[in-house]
């Protein structure tokens, strides 16, 4: 009987490192999965919420010049969509930070809130114009972005709390 050879033969060629830019190496190997969309579209439309209460809610023309009145000036409620923006930027910044909310109570949840009572505000200063302004009865741009701003936190609270499950 022979004894198998141990040694092998000097003729192999020795393995080859890896090389970068090949077919191979480009094609992934599955598809990305889209992480944090909610997250980025809540601090967003958040952040577009906030903003959006310094642009002109109502406007109109009397006799004289084009007057426009932005949610600022609309009493508390406009007040109150700017703070609920804030919030929703600095809970994104928090979160980002590494601080969370308890387990009870999750981000998504309070981000949904925070989105649904947002847009109740601005529904609310949408259908019911203030005396105050009764002059400028028209409908502005900014009110508008402040309703879709709202429904688009309330969307990316939705979707933060589907990544979540």
């Amino acid at each position: 009987m022979e004894s198998p050879d141990l040694i092998e033969p000097e003729t192999a060629e020795p393995a080859l490192p890896p090389r970068r830019g090949r077919a191979v190496d480009l094609v992934p190997t599955r598809a990305p999965r889209l992480v944090g969309i909610g997250t980025q579209l809540s601090w967003v439309a958040g952040l577009v919420l906030a903003l959006s209460s310094f642009m002109g809610w109502y406007s109109g023309s009397g006799e004289g010049p084009t007057i426009s009145v932005i949610g600022w000036h609309t009493g508390v409620l406009g007040k109150l969509v700017f703070f609920i923006g804030l919030a929703i930027v600095v809970l994104a910044i928090a979160r980002a930070a590494g601080t969370e909310l308890p387990p009870s109570l999750p981000d998504s949840l309070v981000v949904v809130g925070l989105g649904t009572l947002a847009t109740i505000f601005v529904l609310i200063r949408l259908i019911s114009i203030p005396d105050t302004f009764a002059d400028t009865a028209g409908r502005s741009i900014g009110i508008w972005i402040s309703l879709v701003a709202g429904l688009a936190v309330i969307l990316g609270g939705l979707v933060r709390a589907a990544e979540e499950l």
